[in-house]
């Protein structure tokens, strides 16, 4: 979802800085989780020295800043074995394996422990599996309801919803096919995490890029956007090489 322009590129003091230039009338700089990437929106009339004047005196603000975000936890690679820690719907579920003949399944106990049934000998990858299927069809059954939530509210009209395990991305949408990629992480997120991401890649329906009127649409249709997207790039971060 960080697609955004750049129009370049600077090193400032050995901090890689991507640099837009927008109708505006102030230096906006900000630290985006969960690398620390840096981005500044500089008013047009700004050259590159003036934009690395402004850098270099926000220099401490932002190397405090991106060292919160590269010291945050990240999920080792898990083994799918008892005693993990599996995410569902922002909540934090201890794993509980059995091995046993049949077919494989997941479900919640209660509130803390996620019980997964495998068959004998099934190994790391076969447990990633049963659990990914099981993550694919929670979100396969909650999307048409928030699309159709949606559709209505925004005036458009969504041909299909896919889901993927993506690496840099928590959703992407085709505007032309009216088509919509999920992050299949996004079963480990909160609730509102998922709707969010539902409801920008709809607003691509509209505006394509992520400028000013995009910005618009999101305040006008989700007030909270800001913190719903905080919420969703906050740790724990997504197993797939917590590169996101």
């Amino acid at each position: 979802m960080n697609t955004e322009r750049v129009d370049y590129s600077i090193d400032v003091r050995g901090t890689a800085v991507d640099v837009v230039h927008k109708d505006i009338k102030h230096v906006y700089i900000r630290v985006y989780p969960p690398n620390g990437r840096v981005r500044v929106s500089a008013p047009h009339r700004f050259e590159r020295r003036a934009v690395r004047m402004a850098v270099i005196s926000r220099l401490g603000w932002i190397h405090r800043q991106r060292a919160k975000f590269l010291d945050q936890d990240r999920q080792p690679r898990p083994e799918f074995v008892t005693g993990e820690s599996h995410f569902f719907g922002g909540r934090r579920y201890r794993l509980d394996v059995t091995e046993q003949s049949g077919p494989p399944s997941v479900r919640l106990v209660d509130n803390s422990t996620m019980a997964m049934c495998v068959r004998p000998g099934a190994d790391r990858n076969v447990r990633e599996a049963v659990l990914d299927r099981w993550y694919r069809r929670h979100l396969r059954n909650r999307l048409p309801v928030l699309v159709a939530k949606w559709e209505p509210e925004m005036g458009v009209r969504v041909n299909e919803v896919r889901i993927r395990k993506m690496k840099t991305r928590w959703g992407t949408c085709n505007p032309d096919a009216r088509r919509i990629w999920l992050n299949l992480e996004l079963a480990r997120k909160p609730a509102s995490c998922l709707e969010y991401v539902v409801v920008h890649e709809m607003v691509h329906l509209i505006e394509r890029r992520h400028n000013d009127r995009f910005r618009k649409l999101m305040d006008r249709f989700m007030p909270l956007w800001r913190s719903h997207r905080d919420d969703l790039n906050r740790a724990p971060l997504p197993r797939a090489n917590g590169r996101y």
